[in-house]
């Protein structure tokens, strides 16, 4: 009973903490996509055409969502645990008998609600440019959630690396940011090369969006199951990352 208490409190307060300020949360990435919608699919998608038999505002939809999805799940799990340890707030949870996964559920947790709301507000807005049909909505909350929780966990293990605020902002600039970009949100892979084709399926984020491209409107340039399968053996390894990191202390106890 102890340990859902100490979970539930630490989720309500990752999200009431993103929900208090909404303006700079939410309302950010709605204007961002509503400019990506507009410019690139009305403006530059009338020139492109269909793309594997969809039109191009249809098809960049689900990319933009799937990377509000990431970068907000990312952000709120970076931010929030860093910030934990800057202000010495984390020597409390260390010190509370809570266990260490208690700890990153509920982080993880919260960092999902803020990548699954922040896409949801995504998706209504793109609402107004396009009338998606969802195809199968199993796949597509699947591979949103499954997204979220990669993202999730990858931006509490730099939050426990981190030393500066500076490092915790180096992965989603150099990394995240360019992945996403390259992750086939703005065009398919067949339209690449081959040698870019090969390289490109090295890119996990290119697994996440074409599953969740395909629970939207039935196209994707990968298998889904494989997909699938990749997300959840990252889940597993950076879970496992992040559990031990917590029990040797690295980045909290020095």
């Amino acid at each position: 009973m102890n340990v859902l208490i100490a979970y539930k409190t630490i989720v309500r307060k990752e999200i009431f903490r993103f929900l208090r300020i909404w303006p700079q949360t939410l309302l950010p990435p709605a204007i961002t996509t509503a400019l990506y919608f507009l410019i690139f699919g009305k403006l530059i998608g009338a020139r492109i055409g269909l793309i594997n038999g969809a039109t191009y505002m249809d098809y960049i939809v689900p990319g933009v969502i799937l990377m509000s999805v990431i970068s907000h799940a990312y952000s709120n799990v970076v931010s929030s645990f860093y910030s934990t340890k800057f202000q010495r707030n984390i020597e409390e949870l260390l010190v509370a008998p809570v266990p260490n996964w208690v700890i990153l559920g509920g982080y993880v947790c919260g960092g999902i609600a803020r990548g699954l709301l922040v896409g949801l507000v995504v998706a209504l807005i793109s609402q107004i440019f396009t009338d998606i049909p969802v195809k199968n909505a199993i796949i597509t909350i699947s591979s949103a959630f499954l997204t979220a929780t990669v993202f999730a966990l990858a931006g509490f293990i730099n939050a426990t690396l981190a030393d500066s605020f500076d490092d915790i902002s180096i992965i989603p600039n150099f990394v995240l940011t360019p992945l996403s970009y390259l992750g086939g949100v703005f065009y398919s892979v067949d339209m690449l090369p081959k040698p870019w084709q090969t390289i490109s399926l090295g890119n996990p984020i290119l697994y996440m969006i074409n599953s969740f491209r395909y629970g939207l409107i039935g196209i994707t340039d990968v298998d889904v199951q494989l997909a699938f399968a990749m997300t959840c053996g990252l889940i597993f390894v950076l879970t496992l990352i992040s559990l031990f990191l917590l029990h040797k202390g690295i980045g909290i106890k020095n």
